[in-house]
């Protein structure tokens, strides 16, 4: 039985690649393209088509099964109006949307979409999820698999190198490690910090039983200056991505508008996810879902910032923290289920974590009084920014505060589905 059982994976594993071979070329296309507008309104221009020359990507999981994200893209080949590739995903245009700025000014922001490279003529549509959480198609491109216009410039080359690999990139989940901040002669304190990175990623579960199914790639990308912009202090750094801290004014938020800087680095690696670390020992960091992740390498929290950062541009988990100053307002629409698998308003709870709740579990669940169920599963109301509406599966969390530094269940089974989609 057995026996059966593995030739049939291998078949269908077999037919999964050989579907890949039809459709796209080992390596990738990159889309970018300008967002714009305001808290009310938002729409989309076309920027610029890029060869890269990795796919880092999964050959057998190429149509999204999770649903997560703001944004959603969309590929189909034009022949025959298969779809053939798809990927939830969010934006820091997004999350700005949700601040008081974008209420008296409208903006421009460079995003962009990754996908296998097409051998035949394709069509990409990018969705945007609205207010009560459903997708709505808000831009179409035929990308021309003859067309010349493909830019095959790699703008910012650099050497990359890998210090955890543990096989195919088609079968792993890459992450590309790129510097910012880190002069010339800083570039071997990269390299070390590279090295603790995967040490302390490791260190904590569901990552530390899943080692062998990650690759950890560096990009050796100096910038001209140590360090990165602290506008409220005055310091402004020439870096080789932009980053700074007070994005949005939050002065913990350490983020870039610079996104063509940060997928030009990054495509010198294959990568499913881009890791961004930050030379400096002041508390920050931020991600946003399959956008990129960032993290500070010498703060006392580090280790603690990079894995709740990974668990948002990973794993589509949300902030389950309320009693912290924020930039956002109305994140969440409290009449709708919100996407993040860690979160919910019970609108439609029983597609959360309720099959793994003990049956006498009450829910909402009040409180804990006392700290030996402080580690209790439940649905505990307070999270995704505001107390009331939103409820998170315990009462604290690597994704909540650092004083727990474990995941609740809810949130290792998320990460679990996420490592197993990638490297199936």
């Amino acid at each position: 039985m057995k026996r059966i059982i593995l030739i049939t994976l291998v078949l269908l594993s077999s037919q999964a690649f050989s579907q890949f071979d039809k459709y796209f070329e080992n390596k990738s296309l990159r889309m970018d393209y300008y967002h714009t507008g305001n808290h009310d309104i938002s729409s989309y221009s076309f920027d610029e088509l890029i060869e890269e020359p990795y796919w880092g990507g999964s050959k057998v999981n190429m149509i999204d099964t999770f649903g997560y994200g703001n944004y959603y893209v969309k590929v189909f080949d034009v022949k025959t109006d298969v779809l053939i590739y798809s990927r939830g995903y969010s934006s820091i245009f997004g999350e700005w949307q949700t601040t008081n700025e974008s209420k008296d000014i409208s903006r421009s922001m460079s995003e962009t979409v990754l996908m296998p490279y097409p051998k035949n003529d394709a069509r990409i549509e990018l969705h945007e999820r609205n207010w009560d959480g459903n997708f709505e198609k808000k831009f179409e491109y035929t990308f021309k698999s003859k067309d010349y216009f493909t830019n095959k410039d790699n703008k910012k080359e650099y050497p990359h190198f890998s210090f955890h690999k543990s096989g195919d990139p088609a079968k792993k989940i890459d992450v590309v490690i790129v510097p910012e901040g880190y002069s010339e002669e800083e570039m071997g304190k990269f390299i070390e910090d590279c090295k603790k990175f995967t040490n302390d990623m490791f260190a904590y579960a569901p990552y530390t039983e899943n080692a062998d199914k990650f690759n950890i790639w560096g990009v050796m990308a100096p910038s001209m200056e140590s360090g990165v912009d602290i506008a409220a202090d005055g310091i402004w750094k020439n870096t080789v991505m932009n980053f700074g801290y007070y994005t949005f004014d939050s002065e913990r938020y350490l983020m870039t508008y610079d996104n063509k800087s940060v997928r030009d680095v990054a495509a010198n690696a294959p990568y499913d996810q881009i890791y961004v670390l930050v030379n400096s020992n002041k508390y920050g960091g931020g991600a946003i879902y399959n956008f990129y992740n960032v993290s500070v390498n010498s703060n006392s929290k580090s280790a603690a910032i990079l894995i709740h950062e990974f668990g948002h541009g990973f794993a589509g988990l949300g902030d389950e923290y309320f009693d912290s100053s924020t930039s956002y307002n109305d994140f969440y629409n409290l009449e709708v289920e919100p996407w993040e698998p860690n979160i919910t308003t019970l609108v439609d709870f029983d597609k959360k974590w309720k099959h793994l709740l003990r049956k006498k579990t009450p829910v909402p669940t009040p409180d804990p009084v006392k700290e030996k169920d402080f580690d209790k599963l439940g649905v505990y109301e307070g999270g995704g920014y505001v107390a009331k509406g939103v409820y998170r599966p315990r009462y604290d969390c690597m994704m909540k505060t650092f004083n727990n530094d474990t995941f609740c269940p809810a949130c290792e089974e998320a990460i679990q589905k996420m490592i197993d989609f990638y490297s199936e």
